[in-house]
């Protein structure tokens, strides 16, 4: 979703995306914010009934047939050159972001998996001082290594004491998909719709999700209402809007500007799991949670002054 190599030839930046106030982006961030962070819920709803894959299929496969039907209603065609840069994104963004996500969300509770997920923009500056030539700076390594500090205590803690939950780290790698993603993603919304992008992403990530269409189906027959329910929610909600506000939000501001917002994803998530799951951190788990957080702070703004 970032990179801004062609942004300056394709879209003027404006001086809403240089710093002003930007109503719209605003209202993409915060509809972005509640879609994503109910979601790190409903998930842990629709796991057991599912498993990891089948949950990834229903969600994204469903979701990708909406998005061929827009597609070949408007057919909104991508440049050849953006073709690879697309597939990869999606590929990252969809299919494994969500399997390792599911995967890691059977033993770790919404609101820890939230805060490990919200690491992805402590890896979207890494990348982009890499790829983008962004400076980095001795905040930025400071901020990294106090975020990763607070994972590591997630994936640690636990009520029975400290005992390494390898599920954790499989998030964290769902986080590094993401924010990859992000940055391939960015060039694309220069020249295509937000909403085509998104279209182009949920249909092509949803591809290698396609062989376990068959056993999905038979799963979901088979499975409580409830989870059909959150299913069709996590299809709608997080994955539909929560993906075009998301692809809005990166068109209008810089990549590391909109993924600075979603540090208010961890704290919404944990509160909709502590009423809806009655899911209580660890204070081992609240301390690396709040190191996790401050240290995105740290890499995306102190780091800049």
């Amino acid at each position: 979703m970032e990179a801004k190599m062609s942004m300056a030839a394709s879209a003027p930046v404006t001086t809403k995306q240089q710093g002003g106030f930007d109503l719209v982006a605003f209202a993409a961030i915060v509809v972005t914010i509640l879609s994503w962070a109910s979601s790190f819920v409903v998930i842990r709803i629709c796991l057991g009934p599912l498993t990891p894959i089948e949950l990834a299929t229903a969600r994204y496969v469903a979701a990708g047939v909406i998005a061929l039907v827009y597609l070949v209603i408007y057919r909104p065609m991508p440049e050849r050159r953006d073709f690879f840069r697309l597939a990869v994104a999606a590929v990252l963004f969809i299919a494994a972001y969500a399997v390792l996500l599911n995967t890691g969300e059977q033993t770790v509770e919404a609101g820890p998996a939230s805060f490990i997920i919200n690491t992805m923009p402590v890896f979207t500056a890494l990348i982009a001082t890499f790829a983008l030539g962004e400076r980095f700076g001795r905040w930025g390594w400071v901020g990294t290594a106090i975020s990763f500090g607070g994972v590591a205590l997630i994936a640690v803690a636990s009520d029975g004491g400290f005992k390494l939950d390898p599920n954790a780290v499989l998030i964290l790698g769902a986080a590094l998909c993401s924010a990859v993603a992000s940055v391939l993603q960015k060039p694309l919304l220069g020249r295509l719709p937000a909403l085509a992008v998104t279209a182009w992403i949920l249909l092509i990530g949803s591809v290698p999700l396609f062989p376990a269409v068959p056993a999905t189906i038979q799963a979901l027959a088979a499975a409580p209402a409830e989870v059909n329910w959150g299913v069709a929610y996590l299809v709608i909600f997080p994955t539909a809007i929560g993906y075009l506000t998301w692809a809005i939000a990166l068109k209008r501001l810089t990549a590391a500007r909109a993924s600075n917002f979603l540090y208010g994803v961890p704290p919404v998530a944990t509160l909709i799991g502590f009423v809806w799951l009655g899911e209580t951190p660890t204070v081992l788990g609240a301390v690396g949670g709040v190191m996790a957080i401050l240290g995105v702070l740290v890499v995306n703004v102190m780091r800049k002054r």
